[in-house]
């Protein structure tokens, strides 16, 4: 028995020694309740702004216009339905409702009659929640008007321009994630290891230049990033018809300006990490943040309002902002110039801290 105690003590010691494994099994699993907490604590306060378009001059038409504003999470904006479309179009709005002119007629003849609801496929989470909603009080309002058959419908239609899936959407993100992830994972780890062998000191003793040296890897780094752009890109075509819709050249420049920014981060990280233990500590710490505040995942909207300069902080926010309009057109969250001018302000800041904190030994 004392023998089974002894091992036993061993192997907690041994677990309690290892940092990583700590991380691993204690510290990240809370680290993700935390950050799923903080996403979804903002829920239940949600708001949408919706535009409702009343054309329909009859009491049919008014009631119902009412009934939309009666809705809490909705935060409704009244006009024409060219002047609502044109905010749909630039992000402005998540849905545009439109009552038609003759519905309370077509109500009093018994004759069924579409409502019309025009939305944006590429906010697809919270789009879908609130056409949800839409229909409940367009079903709601039916019932109460008689126990005939149904008199009004919701008819939905997206206002982009081609016939996009999910995986159109998710696409872009994919890319983001697996760019960030060049710079953290194939970056930091790799140079810290050099350093722990002593071959960043033996290449620097050498005639050869250091810049040389660095400008080199830099340039690897580089083509991996488009080497991946390409894979990912050609994979969807070919699995699953995935479209790209914008400026090869444009996406391209994108491409090269979030992998560079997040391999001068990866050479900031492993100068502030000693060993191969801690790196892998401080890229965990950055990564996990930015893959699930930055829109990737889940919408920024329905995140709550005190995490939101965090998400407005992170670069990612833009890359990934960026490749969705030039892929698939997506209505922006951002400029195109905004995010190119914050990843350009990310780049020279992490390059900047790269060559201060960056060591050979």
């Amino acid at each position: 028995m004392k023998a089974f105690f002894q091992l036993y003590l061993a192997s907690l010691k041994e677990f309690v020694r290892d940092r990583m494994a700590m991380f691993w099994t204690l510290a990240f699993p809370i680290f993700f309740i935390f950050i799923f907490g903080i996403i979804f604590s903002g829920s239940s306060s949600m708001t949408f702004d919706i535009g409702v378009a009343v054309e329909d001059t009859g009491q049919v038409g008014s009631a119902l216009g009412q009934a939309f504003h009666q809705v809490e999470s909705f935060k409704i904006t009244e006009g024409t339905p060219d002047a609502l479309l044109a905010q749909l179009k630039d992000g402005d709005l998540r849905l545009v409702i439109v009552i038609p002119a003759g519905l309370s007629e077509s109500v009093s003849a018994g004759k069924s009659m579409p409502v019309k609801v025009y939305y944006d496929a590429s906010s697809q989470t919270t789009t879908r929640i609130a056409l949800t909603i839409a229909e409940k009080i367009v079903e709601g309002f039916d019932r109460q008007l008689s126990q005939r058959p149904t008199l009004l419908t919701l008819q939905t239609e997206s206002v982009t321009a081609s016939n996009l899936s999910d995986i159109d959407f998710l696409l872009p993100g994919i890319l983001a994630m697996s760019l960030m992830q060049l710079g953290l994972f194939g970056t930091a780890p790799a140079l810290v290891q050099l350093r722990e062998q002593q071959v960043l000191r033996r290449i620097g003793a050498t005639p050869l230049p250091r810049l040389t040296l660095l400008a080199a890897q830099v340039l690897h780094r580089l083509t991996i990033g488009l080497t991946q752009t390409f894979l990912i890109i050609l994979v969807g075509r070919l699995l699953f018809n995935v479209h790209i819709l914008g400026n090869l050249l444009v996406l391209v420049v994108f491409v090269l300006l979030g992998a560079f920014m997040f391999v001068a981060m990866g050479y900031f990280i492993s100068g502030l990490a000693k060993t191969q233990e801690s790196v892998m500590g401080i890229t965990q710490l950055i990564n996990f943040p930015m893959m699930f505040l930055s829109g990737l995942f889940f919408p920024v909207d329905i995140m709550p309002a005190w995490i939101r300069p965090v998400v407005v902080a992170l670069p990612l926010t833009y890359l990934a902002d960026a490749l969705r309009q030039i892929m698939v057109g997506a209505t922006p969250i951002y400029p195109l110039i905004l995010d190119f001018g914050v990843l350009t302000l990310w780049l020279a800041g992490c390059v900047i801290l790269a060559v201060r904190f960056f060591r050979w030994e």
